[in-house]
């Protein structure tokens, strides 16, 4: 009788993703960090962005410890950073460099105090002295450089040096950390200094300027555009760094100085508004609406030193509130041919503009180095622009320079500004003349296009000619209306220009048409770029061929005019086996060019009445027209497969390609093109799961395999809902007196309608979905608890439960948790409980597996391998992992050579010799027993020994074979 196998199948292929995640769980609990993956640097990187790369970890102790980044030996190592300050909140930085080059790099790490970008809106970050040391796990903490708005260490990096770097951090934020070259950073910090000077030199003269045009002018909005002017200066004092030149500022200090600088700001903006607008004569309860919000923003000004943040956010939130209602009271102003909104109009916009780049900032959309220095330039420009609006005001008395051009002049100048041709048709002497001449914009000598209109003809496009006659004999046969026409004109090279014409006529006293003018413009780009965006909306922009919508809409018209008994279309679908390899080892542009070349042959197997298209990635689609003989079809179908399989050679290399192609053909006149496309999918499906490189036929019972799947995973969840599953025991026992050692735990459903399904059947797709968790711990909950109700009936009996772990489970992170969990719960002996893992999953990441098993050994659990001499059985690997017992697989137990002793007698002396005790399956008859007990093996499992039973039947047994066992 053959074995029962293992409910739980370990998977391989997520080996590494769960292991990343039990080592990241493993540090979590010790409470070490651990580093990055090393950055490299070589001698060309000038300037490197660690901000990305740098961890941050938070509320931690005084006494941080990490393990360091992978020397060049491969050797991780642990260290442990005690913090400088009494104060320090237990903030660090951890981040690791690598030297690939072979010389001795010197760099300094810069981490600015504040940086606007993704300072946020709302409690945003105003900056702060952001590293207090650095402490490199090899040599002495990093020297600091003097620096008044940043933090900047030096650092030496030795060839092929791997260092892991502690920053202690004064607070948990980290805007940026950049890695420079010193020279760089010197040349960046100088031409920065140069543009701020520049930038505060135009700032300070602008605002002494326009107080002094108010002391001499005296109007009211000179004022007020100075006192915006001097918050401008205030701001980007701060911002610039030109503040700590002047004064001592602490990095706390600069924190009040900032957000005030941000409420004086915001401040002056409503105040230039209001009184530059005289909203006051407007609406009194304009002025009162306007006072209330200058008083609540000084406010502000005192919230500013207790809570900086809150002051700024508000400030900020001020200032987009007053650029938007702005815009409004302009706008209706405007209308209102106030000419002081209309002045402001220019200036109103450019305040959007560096608002809405202000968002992207502060919001982080716009993260460069630059943006920052340039909104405070766009600042002072704005002051500027300002400044010249309220000058031109205030000296030219407010009035327009009304009546400086006359209407037809006006008119002149805005059709010579639009850069239009002027189209004009003498009717009467039948002369059309351009200006400027159209011709040399065709190509042909000065003059051509001018003359009797009857010229145009020969040059405009066949399917124009009758069109554009007919629609000028209209015109002037009603008299009336306008001339709106697009049309073709072969220019001198052969290609055709889209011209557009916009006239109307003139009248003469007889009431005829004497005259025609009005413009016309060249629009060929404009048309190119409506059929580009046609012709990309209905086709692929890499192969040229219809999309997935076309091809389905020309299926369907097929389908509609086809007759079953004439004209059977047959639907390929062409899906390119291993295409996403290629893509991984070449990259996409030689996937794009294999894409491109495929097209190309699939094309030159097809008729004029066939259609090919690319339904999306690698999938092609086919719409056969031109056979119809089920052979014939088979044939091109086999041809297809052919022309993909030819050698394509990219970069040097050959590359071979094959296909899985499914084929339907249309029989039912009631399918739809979109049934018979997921028909054919899903038959292209069937032959990649049957290993690709093969042409499978549709077949109805394709379209049941996947409702069934479905329906069964659907019927698994409620199963484990309503307890239909149980667990049955397999008898182990030892082979020197044929005494029960112990239990295999194996999973049984019995389903309601189907009957008892086989694990084989339903474990899959519980590892598929999110249900394997819970099958795992149901039968791990239910085995030890049966486990423990056996003891309490027969006593502490010597006897062990096996249980299988699917390596579905293991990619959970609280797996060791919820282990300890049941244990805790179940008051079950972890020393009793032994875990099965297949050989195959161990010695696929034999390092990180170490790691795992250690962690489910410090549990208390026995750890089996199971299914040993079934894989590649690397022996050197035993010693290092914490392996309680090996169970040798029933193949090599059953092997019929004659080297079967030799091979079982060596694998049960090596185990020996590893104190490891070992489990032979797949017993058949009582001399192999008897023979493996001479080898030295201590335990077996088959149905020689029993075959699986339930929980109540196990308990009699044991009470029927250890009767003298008493309850403890």
């Amino acid at each position: 009788m053959p074995l029962t196998r293992s409910p739980f199948a370990w998977s391989a292929s997520k080996l590494a993703a769960f292991l990343i995640a039990l080592t990241t769980l493993f540090c979590a609990f010790s409470g070490i960090a651990h580093a990055l993956e090393p950055v490299k640097i070589s001698r060309e990187d000038t300037a490197l962005d660690l901000t990305a790369t740098t961890e941050i970890y938070s509320g931690r102790s005084e006494a941080f410890q990490v393990s360091t980044a992978p020397g060049a030996d491969g050797i991780v190592r642990r260290i442990e950073v005690r913090s400088s300050t009494e104060n320090h909140q237990g903030d660090w930085a951890v981040f690791a460099l690598a030297n690939v080059s072979g010389e001795q790099l010197d760099r300094v790490i810069v981490a600015p105090h504040f940086r606007l970008v993704n300072s946020k809106l709302f409690w945003p970050d105003l900056g702060s002295q952001r590293m207090l040391s650095i402490t490199p796990s090899e040599g002495f903490a990093l020297e600091r450089l003097p620096s008044d708005n940043s933090d900047v260490f030096q650092i030496t990096l030795n060839p092929g040096a791997v260092i892991t770097f502690v920053a202690e951090l004064a607070t948990p934020e980290l805007p940026q950390i950049y890695l420079w070259q010193p020279d760089a950073y010197k040349d960046t910090v100088n031409a920065f200094t140069l543009y701020r000077g520049i930038v505060l030199g135009i700032a300070g003269l602008l605002a002494v300027f326009l107080t002094i045009l108010f002391v001499v002018k005296g109007t009211s909005m000179l004022p007020a555009t100075a006192a915006l002017a001097w918050a401008v200066l205030a701001y980007i004092c701060v911002d610039f760094g030109f503040l700590s030149k002047l004064i001592s500022v602490t990095a706390g200090d600069e924190r009040i100085w900032r957000a005030g600088t941000e409420v004086f700001l915001a401040a002056g903006l409503v105040i230039f508004l209001f009184t530059y607008l005289n909203l006051n004569r407007w609406h009194q309860h304009l002025g009162y609406a306007t006072l209330a919000w200058i008083l609540g923003l000084g406010l502000l000004f005192g919230v500013a030193v207790y809570d900086p943040a809150i002051a700024s956010g508000i400030a900020r939130l001020s200032f987009a509130l007053t650029a938007t209602v702005g815009i409004v009271l302009i706008a209706y102003l405007g209308f209102n041919r106030y000419d002081r909104a209309i002045l402001l109009v220019p200036a109103w916009l450019l305040i959007l503009v560096w608002l809405f780049g202000a968002w992207l900032t502060v919001t982080g959309q716009l993260a460069n180095d630059i943006v920052q220095p340039a909104l405070g330039g766009g600042l002072v420009l704005i002051v500027l622009l300002i400044g010249f609006t309220v000058m031109q005001h205030a000296f030219a008395g407010g009035a327009y320079q009304q009546g400086l051009f006359s209407d037809l002049e006006r008119q002149s100048l805005a059709l010579t500004g639009s850069g239009d041709t002027v189209w004009d048709w003498d009717v009467a002497r039948d002369r059309v003349v351009t200006i400027p001449d159209i011709s040399l914009q065709l190509g042909l000598s000065m003059g051509s296009m001018h003359g009797p209109l009857r010229n145009w003809l020969p040059r405009l496009h066949p399917d124009d000619r009758d069109r554009f006659r007919a629609t000028l004999d209209v015109l002037l046969e009603h008299r009336r209306g306008k001339l709106n026409h697009e049309f073709r004109v072969r220019a001198e090279d052969g290609h055709y220009h889209w011209l557009s014409i916009r006239a109307r006529p003139v009248l003469g006293a007889n009431g005829e048409i004497i005259r025609c003018v009005g413009t016309i413009i060249d629009i060929t780009e404009q048309r190119n770029s409506v059929e580009r965006l046609l012709h990309n909306a209905l086709h692929d922009n890499l192969t040229g061929l219809p999309n997935r919508q076309v091809f389905l809409d020309r299926l369907q018209a097929i389908l509609l005019m086809a007759d079953t008994t004439t004209a059977r279309p047959t639907v390929l679908a062409i899906d390119i086996d291993r295409y996403k390899q290629v893509n991984d080892l070449l990259g996409i542009a030689a996937g794009d060019n294999i894409l491109i070349a495929l097209t190309r042959r699939l094309r030159r197997l097809l008729r004029p009445q066939d259609t090919l298209a690319r339904l999306g990635g690698d999938q092609f689609g086919l719409i056969l027209m031109s056979e119809r003989d089920p052979a014939k079809v088979a044939d091109f179908a086999d041809a297809v497969s052919k022309a993909i399989m030819v050698p394509l050679n990219y970069g040097n290399r050959e590359i071979n390609l094959t296909a899985s192609i499914g084929l339907v053909s249309w029989l039912d006149q009631e399918q739809s093109a979109a049934g018979l496309i997921d028909d054919a999918e899903l038959a292209m499906f069937r032959a990649k799961k049957e290993g690709g490189n093969r042409v499978e036929p549709f077949r109805p019972a394709f379209r049941t395999s996947g409702s069934d799947r479905m329906q069964l995973e659907a019927d698994l969840k409620r199963a484990i809902e309503r307890k239909e599953l149980s667990l049955v025991y397999q008898p182990i026992v030892r082979l020197s007196d044929a005494e029960i050692a112990g239990f295999e735990a194996l999973m049984r459903w019995d389903h309601p309608k189907r009957g008892n399904v086989s694990p084989t059947e339903f474990i899959p797709i519980a590892e598929n979905s999110d249900l394997i968790n819970q099958l795992g711990m149901f039968a791990f909950d239910k085995a030890t608890s049966d486990l423990t109700e056996w003891q309490i009936q027969t006593g502490d009996l010597p006897i062990f439960v096996s249980i299988n772990l699917s390596s579905a489970q293991l990619l959970n992170n609280e797996l060791y948790d919820d282990v300890r969990a049941v244990l805790n719960k179940n008051r079950c002996d972890p020393a009793k409980v032994k875990m099965e893992l297949t050989e195959s999953l161990v010695m696929e990441n034999p390092e990180q597996a170490r790691l795992v098993l250690e962690k489910l050994k410090e549990a208390g659990l026995k750890l089996a391998l199971d299914d040993f001499g079934t894989g590649h059985s690397s022996l050197s690997y035993l010693t290092r992992f914490p392996f309680d017992t090996i169970k040798i697989d029933k193949a090599l137990v059953r092997d019929p050579s004659d080297k079967r002793g030799i091979l079982l007698r060596s694998v049960i002396t090596m185990a020996r010799e590893l104190d490891m005790q070992v489990v032979a399956e797949g017993i058949e008859s009582e001399e192999d027993a008897i023979q493996l007990s001479q080898m030295g093996c201590d335990y077996g499992q088959s149905f020689l020994f029993g075959p699986p039973i339930g929980s109540e039947s196990i308990l009699r047994l044991l009470k029927e074979r250890f009767p003298l066992m008493k309850r403890a």
